[in-house]
């Protein structure tokens, strides 16, 4: 099937989120959508999905215009996505998550669950997925959950498929199984849909890609350009997309952490005895799949978890049942995860942003009054030093770029004087430009002596960044690796296999 967007244009309220953008998908074809976070691919995606109404243009579909009140008229016109955030029940068989809202029933209106049986088998035995019909999907490993998701949409005759950023929860072998689903699906005439920022994996899988920049369509390009020409697309700039970094100079352990084990309230074990060190001028990198304690181990370094068992020594003082305070005044920066939520007041300015964690004493608060010059001249440095695009200091931070706020939060915490950083998800969200300001910045930080834990599910950010890499799989520690360990090696690790020669 052909799909068409034509001027599609939507808007929320002032903000343009696309502006005017076509293009067409032939059937048979994976046509890559390209674009930073926030560039406006998923609002594009959920218009021909129907889950948004476009305020300008037209989707058609073998030439025939369509008009989708909501995701029902879309999958009965042929269209499947596959959402970056599954939308399956967990404690739902797949045979139950695929005939869910499609329900079919037989005598005396009992639902049809064989026919949902055979359907999963008729389906999994052509593409070869493997997948278990009467399976919980709470049981099921990531990427076979991905599966179940494309199961759901073929199962419907969609003849369109949208994949919104499928790999983010992927270990790298996922990943290349996935690709080679998206590759069968082509042959089989489907017309596709890639929506993702990863440079590595629209070179390897693309026929065609669409690059779009702040809601516009700023160019096409062929699988074969180079990644620095896609970058330059998406950033409207030239990027360097290499990290330069000398080997480390280490020093004395720093950071040592030993039998950590993090429960949540009801007592499910979320970090298990994890120990390890880091030493002064080091990068320690927590890879695995999101969702495996990496988050948790974090938060418990900085004292942000309750339930908390073992030793965490920084500089031989122990951190453990430390206040949150105490540890910020140890000398840890941390970036958060979600900065929206843990790292930033939106309503405050950028000056007081900067101010956030140190707005107890000198030389910000003196004799319990505010030092407002102080503030001020110190966020000016900062805007300038860090690189932040703002009218100024005194913009809602609210109002910011992604890749801006990052760089508030990044230019509070290693403000400080540091004696451990550390930084989750530093990344995220944030174009391939800041990407590269806030790489340089990390192994700055690193190269002045400090230790840092970088905890992060990319692995090219991994790759770039690390001098050893700890790997989590299910809350343990599977082993620690030097930085060049190979990615399939890495990925395997992620899935809970541990190679030989690995630290544990």
């Amino acid at each position: 099937m052909k799909l068409e967007l034509r001027g599609i244009t939507k808007r929320f309220g002032s903000l343009v989120a696309n502006d005017h953008i076509s293009l067409t998908v032939e059937p048979g074809e994976i046509h890559c959508l390209l674009g930073e976070n926030g560039a406006g691919k998923s609002t594009l995606m959920n218009v021909l999905y129907g889950l948004y109404r476009a305020d300008e243009g037209e989707i058609l579909l073998d030439d025939a215009v369509q008009h989708f009140e909501g995701p029902g008229d879309a999958m009965a016109a042929g269209i499947g996505m596959v959402h970056q955030h599954f939308m399956l029940i967990p404690v739902f068989t797949v045979a139950e998550n695929v005939m869910l809202g499609h329900e079919e029933t037989g005598f005396a209106g009992q639902l049809d669950l064989p026919a949902a049986r055979a359907k999963v088998r008729e389906i999994s035995d052509r593409f070869g997925f493997h997948v278990d019909p009467d399976a919980l999907v709470e049981d099921l490993p990531v990427g076979v959950q991905q599966r179940v998701e494309i199961i759901k949409a073929l199962s419907r005759d969609a003849r369109v498929l949208v994949f919104d950023e499928p790999t983010a929860v992927l270990t790298p072998q996922e990943t290349d199984e996935l690709m080679g689903i998206m590759r069968q699906l082509k042959e089989s005439g489907a017309s596709i849909v890639f929506i993702t920022h990863k440079l590595r994996e629209v070179r390897e899988v693309a026929d065609r890609i669409t690059v779009i920049r702040l809601g516009k369509v700023v160019g096409e390009a062929e699988p074969t350009a180079s990644n620095a020409e896609l970058a330059s697309l998406m950033v409207g700039r030239a990027v360097e997309l290499t990290v330069q970094k000398d080997p480390p100079d280490l020093g004395d352990e720093a950071l040592v952490v030993k039998d950590l084990t993090v429960s949540d309230p009801s007592g499910l074990v979320i970090v298990d005895d994890v120990s390890f060190h880091v030493c002064a001028g080091e990068i320690l990198a927590v890879a695995g799949v999101q969702g495996n304690g990496q988050t948790e181990l974090a938060e418990a370094i900085l004292g942000l978890q309750d339930h908390v068992t073992g030793s965490i020594m920084l500089d031989g003082k122990e951190l453990v049942d430390a206040s949150v305070r105490d540890t910020l005044d140890a000398g840890i920066g941390f970036v958060p995860e979600d900065r929206k939520v843990d790292g930033l007041v939106g309503e405050f300015t950028i000056a007081e942003n900067l101010m956030l964690d140190r707005s107890f004493g000198e030389p910000f608060v003196k004799a319990g009054t505010l030092q407002l010059k102080f503030r001020d001249d110190f966020a000016q440095e900062k805007l300038e030093e860090f690189d932040v695009r703002a009218p100024g200091i005194q913009t809602p931070v609210g109002r910011l770029s992604g890749g801006n706020q990052q760089k508030v939060v990044v230019a509070r915490e290693l403000s400080r004087d540091l004696r451990l950083f550390v930084a989750a998800q530093p990344t995220r969200g944030v174009d391939v430009g800041s990407i590269e300001f806030i790489h340089k910045r990390i192994v700055e930080t690193r190269d002045a002596g400090v230790p840092v834990v970088l905890v992060s599910t990319e692995l090219d950010e991994i790759e770039a960044l690390a001098d050893r890499v700890l790997v989590m799989y299910r809350g343990k520690v599977v082993g620690i690796v030097p930085a060049d360990t190979p990615r399939d090696v890495l990925g395997l690790m992620m899935a809970g296999e541990r190679p030989e020669g690995a630290a544990a």
